[in-house]
C-alpha cells in the first residue's frame, strides 16, 4: 500500500494544475490571494461524495461572499466529473486527479475501510488554503454527513 504523508497548517499547500469538467486546467496558484477550501472526495456520484458536493453547492454563495471559494478533487475522469456537475448542478470546480498524483501530494491517499474490507484510495479530506498559499487548516477522513456546515462554522462563515 502507498503512504503518503499528512500536511499540517502552516506548510505551503501542494500546487497542482488539473483538468475541470470542461477540459480546461485550474491552478491552485489562480486562487493565490484569496481562500480557497480544497476538498478530496472518493468517486463522484456515490451517496457520501454527491452529499458533501450538494453541501459545498447550497453554501458556496454564503463562502463566495466571504472570498472563500471551493475547488473538490477526485481520481476520476473528465467525464465522470462533467456528469457528476450536470447532474447535480455543481458550479463550483471538479478537477480530475488521474492517478491521484495531487491527493497523494496532499496526505488524502491511503488505506481506508469499503464494505468492511481495507482498500487504498482517496482519504475524504479538506484543506483552507490561506490567500499565501499555505495551509490554514486540514481535515482527514471527515465525515461527509455535516461536514460543510461545521467547516463553515470554523471560517465563521
Amino acid at each position: 500500500m502507498t503512504t503518503t504523508t499528512k500536511l499540517s497548517p502552516g506548510q505551503q499547500a501542494p500546487d497542482f494544475t488539473l483538468p475541470d469538467a470542461s477540459g480546461k486546467d485550474v491552478s491552485l496558484q489562480d486562487y493565490r490571494g484569496r481562500r480557497v477550501v480544497v476538498y478530496f472526495y472518493p468517486k463522484a456520484a456515490t451517496p457520501g461524495c454527491t452529499t458533501e458536493a450538494c453541501d459545498f453547492r447550497d453554501s458556496l454563495d454564503s463562502l463566495n461572499a466571504a472570498g472563500v471559494s471551493v475547488v473538490g478533487i477526485s481520481p476520476d475522469p473528465v467525464e465522470a466529473i462533467a456528469s457528476f456537475a450536470d447532474d447535480f448542478s455543481l458550479t463550483f470546480p471538479l478537477l480530475a486527479d488521474d492517478g491521484a498524483a495531487v491527493a497523494k501530494a496532499w496526505g488524502a491517499w491511503g488505506e481506508r475501510i469499503r464494505n468492511g474490507e481495507v482498500v487504498e484510495g482517496i482519504l475524504r479530506s479538506t484543506a483552507v488554503v490561506a490567500p499565501d498559499g499555505s495551509i490554514e487548516s486540514i481535515d482527514y477522513n471527515v465525515n461527509p454527513d455535516g461536514h460543510v456546515a461545521a467547516l463553515r462554522e470554523n471560517l465563521g462563515v
